[in-house]
């Protein structure tokens, strides 16, 4: 992989094994010349990991809709910076981008930007891998919905097998480097869900 598209909040919760994860992450790509492509602001755990790539000698690359721009303060230090005109343009052009797909901690956006690029390799739209960096817990919740909706058959299980989740920075860029996609068609082809 030469470039990591990592979704964020624009928020920061204090918590310390976030902070010590991000500069984790942004170690493990600066030493395997990966470069970031993230939201593009200033702010909150965006502004954090650009700062540790940064800070590092690596590479970051904002997107940012121009109506976010001083919103979430785009980043000025950056590499380079898109701004786009939606949220749409910003994520076509962070997945363009990259050769894979990181989520840390953050709120609905973050989410929503998970789902769907997740949606988009389910539909065979690209091969990127897709992780999550599961600090302290924060997704415990959210990875027990992906299994419960297996066992209620809304999902199938090589499909939940598409996300790949560590605590580990280092453990889930590995995980991401041996990774094959393979999802099979979304639909149940027997109707019969009883």
């Amino acid at each position: 992989m030469k470039s990591i598209c990592v979704f964020c909040g624009a928020n920061f919760n204090g918590d310390p094994m976030l902070t010590e994860a991000i500069d984790q992450l942004a170690q493990v790509m600066v030493s395997r010349d990966i470069t970031l492509v993230f939201g593009g602001g200033r702010v909150g755990v965006m502004g954090m990991i650009a700062n540790a790539v940064l800070k590092n000698g690596g590479k970051a690359v904002g997107v940012i809709p121009e109506f976010l721009l001083n919103k979430e303060v785009g980043h000025t230090g950056l590499t380079e910076l898109h701004v786009v005109q939606n949220m749409h343009e910003r994520k076509q052009m962070m997945n363009d981008l990259c050769d894979g797909i990181i989520t840390l901690p953050g709120g609905f956006g973050t989410l929503e930007e998970f789902f769907e690029v997740l949606t988009w390799l389910q539909l065979g739209l690209h091969q990127k891998p897709i992780g999550i960096l599961n600090v302290n817990g924060f997704y415990d919740f959210l990875l027990k919905q992906m299994d419960v909706m297996v066992e209620q058959r809304f999902l199938k299980p090589v499909n939940r097998d598409l996300v790949l989740t560590s605590a580990s920075a280092i453990e889930l860029v590995n995980l991401m480097d041996g990774f094959k996609a393979e999802p099979d068609d979304v639909w149940f082809k027997d109707r019969n869900l009883s």
